[in-house]
């Protein structure tokens, strides 16, 4: 016998429900979701309801298993496998919808809302910000809701399901916080796996040649923020060092393998006050830790620094990393310089650029010393007509050439591009350092913030008896670029020529605060790891804390919570206290003897005792307990009852 494929309406009252929490659960996931999987979930939906509404049959079963085997090839083919975060929420997603096309019965209801849960828990895996914690809430209200509502009575409204969800959601809170604060803490959380997005959101890659930045410099998505302990140094010297690039092909700037510097003590003479301050990165899927130049000291693990004075980390920062910092703003580096190093970074592809060599040899030449030609660079930077623009017009091959003598209008790589091989073409070595530069400073958390339209490009030469020597090109064609930044400038109406537009001072504001408070998220919350719990601990007086000690603590207090919210519970369904007319009805049927039969009214049961006792006290006391139990309240009568039961005695006794 074939099963029955049509449905007879019994979930069009919960199947809006089960659609909307699933609807919800899977809000967080859609930015990251190719657009089919989306739009197959929600003609699922809708194809469900309107089977459901119109008392249409189901898909077959071919049909159902033809669907699921074409998304299951649609999942991998998108993302070239099933494992890992992207492509396991895609495959959770589409068979969320896939699922909807077989549901018949509640059980199958309550099988898609366990599909939500696991889509909210899934959203978390990627990061947990600011607005996770009241989405989560929303969310288990939601899904609360709807199993609610599965299994509600006709007379029981919405508001009635919401406010016993809201009331379960509150007993756990206690429960959950426990949890989270005394749980012994991971080294990093259990959660944070690689996300395999397919796209990185530092934009700092290993090579660099014009065009490379320029989508970065509209980008208001923060890349760092910086908390120093005293002397904040001044916007100029706000140069956040990430890699360095000494190989170029005539076009394209590119950097050697990453490796340990053998002797980094030996390379660096620091000078001056340090400047101690704490950096919160963004995940980057890349190895580059960003630090001010130049770095001292650092506290993240496994990282090291490079020969060419570059901090880097052994696996990609696939999470958000905290990490204390010491630098020196005034420093020199390798004042020797051994002639095989020196012609690497003189090198030149023949033939490349020849305009830009003759011109850098023509002025080395009328110039009195490397220093004199690199003031003569910088002046013609300044005082021709080169422009610093976010939308310069395309370079083809010899890019140098056409943007020196052609264009003159770039942004950071153009100007550090064409120093670098004019330098080259003079003698003096050269290499290109990109980073950040700059930042903001949010008033709201004293701190300052580093964005990814701060990336940035700049040009290091070496020179006889003072080393390598940081030279910013694009300061002598956009100083406002370096002095206020890419956001004083926005603010200050400079940017406008540039391509940029001032944004609104109330919205700047409003960010800045959402920023501040996203920045204590991340400190008191995310950040909430060993180290700040062991401090926490001992603030509560938990000397030498250790997951021992901290298991038996969560227990303990877990078992308290546990007994407390038992006790408001029973409190709050206990039975009522037995009607007191009831209590002595019960009495008098005990003198009595006579057992009452079920149904039996207390006129019925005083027609069958009365024989047996005084007519006059069964009718007293039968009088007595009706109006005490079923007339308006009246003390007398129940005093009138609670008498006359007392007085009542076996006939033979009176």
């Amino acid at each position: 016998m074939a099963k029955p494929r049509g449905t007879d309406g019994s979930l069009l009252a919960s199947l809006p429900w089960t659609l909307a929490a699933l609807a919800f659960a899977l809000a967080p996931h859609v930015q990251f979701l190719p657009f089919w999987i989306t739009g197959a979930f929600f003609v699922c939906a809708s194809w469900r309801y309107t089977i459901e509404r119109r008392r249409r049959a189901l898909p077959s079963t071919w049909i159902r298993a033809i669907l699921a085997m074409l998304c299951f090839l649609g999942v991998l083919v998108t993302y070239s496998s099933i494992s890992g975060v992207g492509p396991g929420s895609a495959l959770l997603a589409i068979m969320a919808a896939l699922k909807l096309l077989e549901t018949r019965r509640r059980r199958d209801q309550f099988v898609l809302l366990f599909i939500s849960v696991f889509l909210v828990m899934s959203s978390l895996l990627r990061e947990q910000y600011l607005w996770s914690l009241p989405y989560l809430l929303l969310a288990v209200l939601l899904t609360m809701t709807a199993w609610l509502r599965m299994s509600a009575a006709e007379s029981e409204t919405m508001r009635q399901n919401f406010r016993t969800s809201t009331r379960l959601v509150l007993y756990a809170v206690p429960l959950a916080l426990a949890m989270w604060i005394f749980f012994p803490r991971l080294a990093s959380p259990f959660w944070a796996v690689p996300i395999d997005t397919g796209t990185a959101s530092s934009g700092i890659s290993d090579t660099m040649s014009p065009g490379d930045i320029s989508s970065l410099s509209l980008s208001s998505a923060v890349a760092f923020r910086v908390n120093f302990d005293n002397t904040i140094p001044a916007p100029r010297d706000q140069y956040w060092r990430g890699l360095v690039l000494q190989h170029f092909n005539g076009r394209t700037w590119t950097g050697d393998e990453l490796t340990i510097a053998s002797q980094p003590e030996d390379q660096i003479v620091f000078g001056g006050a340090p400047v101690a301050y704490m950096v919160t990165l963004e995940p980057t899927r890349q190895q580059w830790v960003f630090a001010l130049d130049m770095p001292y000291a650092w506290s993240l693990a496994r990282t090291n620094i490079g020969p060419q004075q570059q901090l880097w980390r052994m696996q990609p920062i696939d999470q958000r990393v905290a990490y204390d910092v010491i630098s020196y703003t005034e420093y020199q580096v390798d004042l020797e310089m051994s002639r095989s190093i020196r012609d690497r970074y003189l090198a030149i592809p023949a033939r490349s650029n020849p305009r830009t060599v003759r011109l850098a040899q023509q002025m080395r030449a009328v110039a009195g010393s490397n220093a004199d030609f690199v003031e003569a660079v910088l002046m013609k930077f300044h005082e021709e007509e080169y422009f610093y623009t976010l939308r310069p017009p395309p370079l083809g091959s010899n890019s140098v050439d056409r943007f020196l003598f052609d264009t003159k209008r770039g942004f950071c790589e153009h100007y550090a591009s064409a120093f670098a091989v004019m330098m080259r073409a003079a003698g003096i070595p050269s290499r290109i350092v990109l980073g950040y530069q700059g930042g903001e400073m949010n008033p709201m958390g004293d701190y300052l913030i580093v964005r990814q339209a701060d990336a940035h490009a700049w040009t290091e030469i070496w020179l006889e008896g003072v080393g390598w020597t940081r030279v910013d090109p694009t300061a002598a064609v956009a100083p406002e670029r370096i002095d206020a930044g890419i956001s004083g400038a926005m603010l200050d109406g400079t940017a406008a020529a540039w391509g940029l537009l001032p944004p609104s001072a109330l919205l700047h504001r409003l960010s800045l605060t959402w920023d501040a408070m996203n920045a204590k998220w991340n400190d008191w919350v995310l950040g909430y790891g060993p180290e700040n719990q062991d401090k926490f601990m001992q603030w509560l007086g938990m000397d030498d804390p250790d997951w021992r000690k901290m298991m038996l603590t969560l227990v303990s207090l877990v078992v308290a919570l546990v007994a407390v919210i038992s006790l408001l519970l029973f409190l709050r369904n206990r039975p009522p206290p037995r009607d007191r007319a009831a209590v002595l009805y019960q009495r008098f049927i005990h003198k009595t003897g006579v057992t009452i039969s079920i149904g039996e009214t207390p006129a019925a049961y005083a027609t069958r005792v009365r024989s047996r006792f005084s007519a006059d006290s069964i009718d007293t006391i039968t009088s007595a307990y009706l109006d005490a139990r079923y007339g308006p309240v009246d003390p007398a009568a129940l005093q009138r009852l609670k008498i006359a039961v007392s007085a009542l005695s076996h006939p033979h006794q009176q």
